[in-house]
């Protein structure tokens, strides 16, 4: 039994850090993102193939610039090779459905290489599923190799409908309500 407990208390840390990798990249925390790999960790990211330091350099140049930006996770299927937890080194295979929202500027249309958009509002969502090779090496589970697989992507460009002025507003900064309330809770970093 003891295995199997712990084996559940692995799969709750592995799902706990793609919802990490999520926050961190839509509140633009690049080093909350570089906080889930593994300094050796390689990502296969579409446009972006390479380490962790170049990937954050890519995700900051083209996602840092977004006014809005939002991941959705999905199912987070978590399989294990071996039944027996190892703490010192472990390693399972996670897939994770994921669903972006970005809202792009005239720059960030050009780096999505979206066409015909010029000085309209552009709404871009990615359908798709990260496939990571998670490795605990005798501290936390970190992702030592992604794949980014994309399934499909939509497009609107066009007005889209304002927020209420009242409404609790995102921001791709530690001025988001997620970090307010962790503050509060006593939960800063």
């Amino acid at each position: 039994m003891t295995n199997t407990l712990q084996r559940l208390i692995d799969r709750a840390e592995i799902q706990d850090l793609m919802a990490v990798y999520a926050r961190g990249v839509d509140r633009a925390d690049w080093e909350g993102v570089r906080g889930v790999y593994h300094p050796d960790a390689f990502d296969d990211h579409g446009d972006y193939k390479g380490g962790v330091d170049g990937f954050i350099k890519f995700a900051r140049e083209r996602n840092g610039i977004l006014p809005q930006g939002m991941h959705f996770l999905g199912q987070c299927l978590v399989e294990f090779p071996s039944d027996e937890p190892n703490p010192a080194r472990d390693m399972a295979i996670a897939e994770t459905y994921f669903m972006t929202a970005h809202t792009l500027t005239a720059e960030a249309a050009k780096g999505y290489r979206v066409l015909g958009a010029e000085n309209q509002p552009v709404q871009l969502s990615h359908y798709g599923r990260y496939v990571d090779r998670v490795e605990r090496r005798g501290g936390p589970w970190l992702i030592a190799h992604r794949i980014c697989v994309f399934e499909t992507t939509r497009l609107a460009i066009g007005d889209v409908p304002p927020l209420g002025a009242d409404w609790a507003a995102q921001r791709r900064d530690p001025g988001d309500p997620i970090y307010q309330m962790r503050r509060e809770a006593g939960l800063s970093d």
